[in-house]
Order: C-alpha cells, then sequence, then structure tokens
C-alpha cells in the first residue's frame, strides 16, 4: 500500500489548470506584453470595419505586400492584398506548389460592435439633437447607455466626395450619450424585465 498521502495522490491523479503566465519566463512575458501593446494600438485606431481594413493595408504594406492586380503574374514568395470594398481584406503570399495540392487558409471577421445610424438619423426634441439607431453585434440595450461614445464613419457629399468622420476620441471634442434614468426616476423602469428596460 502507497503511503503517499492524500494530497500528493491528488496532485499526481488530478488534472488542475495552470496559468500560463506562472510558468513563462520574464523573456517570453515581456514579448507577449509587447504584443499586447500593438494588438491595443490597433484597437484604438480600428473601431469600424473600415477604419481595421484601411490600418490592416497600411500594417501590410509595411510588410512589403502590395496591391493585387488581376493581370499581373506573380511568383513564390510574393505578398499581395485584395481591398475588399473598404470594408475587408485578403492577404496572400503565393506559394511554391499549385493550389490543387493544396493551401492554407486563416480567416477571422472584423467585428465592431457598435450603433448604427439609420437612414435619416437625426431628429430635434425639446431643443435636444437626437440620433435613430440601430445596436450591432452582441452588445445589448442597457450596455450603451452613461457611457461616452465617439461618432465613426463616412460622409459622402453630392460630388461623391468621401469624407471620414471621428468625433469624441479626442480631449475637447463633443461625445455622444444615450442617457439613462437616474435611480429615484427609475420605478417604472425597474419593474421591467432586462430585455425591456431601455427602449428605443
Amino acid at each position: 500500500m502507497s503511503n503517499k498521502t492524500a494530497e500528493q495522490l491528488k496532485e499526481e491523479l488530478f488534472y488542475s489548470k495552470k496559468n500560463a503566465y506562472v510558468d513563462c519566463d520574464k523573456k517570453t512575458i515581456d514579448a507577449g506584453y509587447d504584443f499586447c501593446k500593438g494588438y491595443m494600438n490597433f484597437l484604438d485606431i480600428a473601431k469600424t470595419e473600415r477604419e481595421a481594413a484601411t490600418e490592416i493595408i497600411k500594417l501590410a504594406k509595411s510588410k512589403g505586400f502590395v496591391e493585387f492586380d488581376i493581370n499581373a503574374k506573380y511568383n513564390a514568395g510574393d505578398k499581395i492584398y485584395l481591398n475588399n470594398r473598404g470594408k475587408a481584406v485578403i492577404l496572400c503570399v503565393i506559394g511554391k506548389t499549385p493550389v490543387q495540392d493544396g493551401v492554407k487558409i486563416a480567416a477571422a471577421h472584423i467585428d465592431s460592435p457598435r450603433l448604427d445610424l439609420k437612414p435619416n438619423p437625426m431628429y430635434e426634441n425639446d431643443g435636444i439633437a437626437y440620433f435613430k439607431t440601430h445596436y450591432y453585434g452582441g452588445i445589448r440595450k442597457y450596455q450603451w447607455t452613461a457611457i461616452p461614445l465617439s461618432l465613426h464613419g463616412v460622409a459622402v457629399l453630392k460630388d461623391s466626395t468621401k469624407i471620414e468622420v471621428r468625433i469624441g476620441d479626442e480631449a475637447g471634442e463633443p461625445q455622444f450619450v444615450i442617457t439613462d434614468l437616474l435611480p429615484h426616476l427609475a420605478q417604472e423602469q425597474s419593474k421591467r424585465t432586462l430585455a425591456e428596460e431601455v427602449k428605443n
């Protein structure tokens, strides 16, 4: 019969999850933090799929990617990208073997939780300008209230000129807020289910 204690047996037999951070050396941890800084910077810049596509193309060009040309001939190792209407990007490194022998594909979608403006969104009520919106990306209605929001998008003028719009990210710029009721004014709101708590 084993002289091992119950605790020793438990440690040997039971599966216990360990955070990788605990077993990593300082060099690996520092490399992880450096990667995260770049990723956080990307998230700060790319708050919509259009902005993400623009930033991805900028980063791709800095790594030697060139825009795809349907009439060009490419060789193994060439790096190309395709811009799909400013909302999606395909990056490709030409391989050495024919396509019929197989390809490696890594895909990711650009998810940008946000409030979309509806067509003709602006109206005025009680001297305040409002936007008609629709929420997108999985965040629930009640999660938008009482937090500062910025406005990102593209405005197209009559002459087809496109203007990039970014308002509310920099200090001193106006910010947008979905107001919520103060607790002492929200007796009726408190009786609603979570799905109905914040109404359009």
